[in-house]
């Protein structure tokens, strides 16, 4: 068995004996071995602190952002590789790895072609000068400037790819160390990639470390200015937040959490916007088998169109087939991990008691893999005898599973998605603005993001996530803002005012 490893102060440490093993999603068989268990966490924060922060802080914007392309260069030569390791690991189709290991790539070449527009070397102004004194003399000027601490990177396991490098591009633009923390289940991407850039011995010593399976007391050695950027569910998000060094503000904690995201088909929408609609549906459901956090969990549609939009769902869903995605036909794989197969079945189990499935894939679609598989095929409910209870907008199926739920007013339709506590994505489906427009104000607030389709437009689609928009949400999304341009890099600088003569700034702005 390949057992990986975890890279600390400079040095691989291979444990020698498996703690966890991951598994083919599909077949079962054992693929590797981890164990992060006698890791010195201490020691390997402390080298991240005191030599790769202050080594990537000596360097430039634009010069770390060459290190990012570095980076890609790396990487893109080895996609055949890392799309491999993504079908026996987390049973994914060859599209869906590319969302993962394209995406990822992509995001952290864009932000190494946004970072060589950045022309400060230690330091970033924060907008335009204000005048204090009626002479202008005196002034303030805000800046940011690079947290002196390290970034724990904490990622979730359907994204072993993106999740990590579209933190980890910001990070290190912002001249901090990471110390990277995949999910166990997927943890061999991550490795990969991260091994074939390290040992590309392209960033300084220290400003990459990777923890390799489960160690003990993740969090304990922190210390204040270190930050984690976190990526998971909401309960682990709050069992982060009660850590005495984030509860006490010594440590930042960045969460970026599941939530219970919408499809919104607009009143008098007309048939092409459900197709539309439909369509998007499919591919929220079929993407990463629906395991994603901006995944379609609800769909909102007028009452008197229910029938009409489930009956588009049902036809696009039907299409889908499902099965060992290293046959070229199969169009969905399987769900990351058997365990993550039976939790699903578990809640799948509570929704059957209370809503109605409109197309249940446990039942219509034969899937192709062997016993023992992960897979499961999509299932969609209709919560029409039931709109307002609360478990239709507070359960989460973090796979392949959607709900119609049905409205008879704009009010009604906004007091509805707000029972979703808060999401990272709307996806608005409309014919024309004036549809569309008086929904935004209503619907912004309670998302990180809204994607409005009309018929016939271009669109990123719904789940997606472009690192040129912001990712987070609100709430239950976690409260918490990745990505969304250069915005990115202010979790990991810290704002200060500057008040000083005028001249003092005038010099400052010069040599930033």
């Amino acid at each position: 068995m390949q057992l990986l490893a975890s890279y600390t102060e400079g040095c691989w440490h291979t444990p020698t004996e498996a703690q966890e093993e991951l598994r083919d999603p599909i077949h079962g068989t054992v693929l590797a071995g981890l164990n992060a268990s006698g890791l010195d966490l201490h020691a390997a924060y402390h080298y991240a602190r005191t030599v790769g922060g202050p080594a990537l802080r000596s360097l430039s914007y634009a010069k770390r952002a060459e290190l990012l392309q570095a980076a890609v260069e790396i990487l893109k030569p080895n996609r055949p590789r890392y799309f491999e390791i993504a079908q026996k690991n987390s049973g994914t189709t060859e599209a869906d790895s590319a969302v993962d290991i394209d995406g990822g790539i992509y995001t952290l070449a864009w932000y190494a072609h946004q970072g060589k527009t950045l022309t400060g070397n230690t330091l970033l102004l924060d907008g335009s000068s204000d005048s204090l004194a009626k002479d202008d003399s005196f002034a303030t000027q805000h800046i940011r400037v690079s947290s002196q601490g390290l970034a724990l990177l904490i990622n979730a396991f359907n994204f072993p790819s993106w999740g990590l490098w579209e933190k980890a591009a910001a990070a290190l633009l912002s001249g901090m160390p990471i110390v990277v923390k995949p999910a166990s289940a997927t943890a061999w991407l991550s490795y990969a990639m991260l091994k074939d850039v390290l040992e590309a011995d392209i960033f300084p010593a220290g400003a990459i470390s990777l923890v390799t399976g489960r160690p003990d007391g993740l969090l304990d050695h922190l210390e204040a200015l270190d930050l984690v950027s976190f990526t998971g569910s909401a309960d682990t998000a709050e069992q982060l937040r009660q850590h005495p060094l984030i509860r006490s503000g010594a440590v930042r904690l960045n969460a970026e959490t599941d939530s219970i995201n919408s499809a919104i088909l607009c009143p008098d929408a007309s048939v092409d916007s459900i197709q539309a609609l439909a369509k998007e549906v499919r591919n929220e459901l079929r993407s990463k088998s629906g395991q994603k956090c901006t995944a379609i969990r609800r769909i909102f549609v007028p009452t008197k169109r229910l029938e009409e939009v489930a009956t588009a769902c049902c036809a696009a869903l039907a299409k889908i087939v499902v099965g060992d995605p290293s046959h070229s036909h199969v169009t969905m794989g399987s769900l990351a991990s058997y365990s993550q197969y039976q939790t699903v079945q578990q809640q799948l189990a509570s929704l059957d008691s209370y809503l109605e499935p409109v197309f249940d894939g446990r039942l219509q679609l034969s899937i192709q893999a062997p016993a023992g598989h992960a897979c499961l095929a999509p299932v969609l409910y209709s919560a029409a005898a039931c709109p307002h209870d609360p478990r239709v907008h507070d359960t989460e199926v973090f796979g392949p599973v959607a709900t119609l739920v049905p409205y008879d007013s704009v009010d009604e339709l906004s007091a509805l998605v707000r029972l979703g506590g808060g999401s990272l994505v709307a996806s608005l489906y409309a014919d024309t603005k004036e549809q569309a427009l008086p929904l935004i104000n209503r619907l912004a607030e309670q998302h990180g993001r809204l994607h409005i389709v009309c018929p016939g437009s271009k669109h990123t689609g719904h789940g997606n996530v472009m690192p040129q928009s912001l990712h987070g949400g609100p709430g239950r999304a976690g409260g918490g803002a990745e990505l969304g341009g250069l915005r990115a890099l202010h979790f990991y600088h810290n704002l200060c005012a500057i008040q000083a003569p005028a001249d003092m700034l005038a010099a400052l702005s010069q040599k930033s």
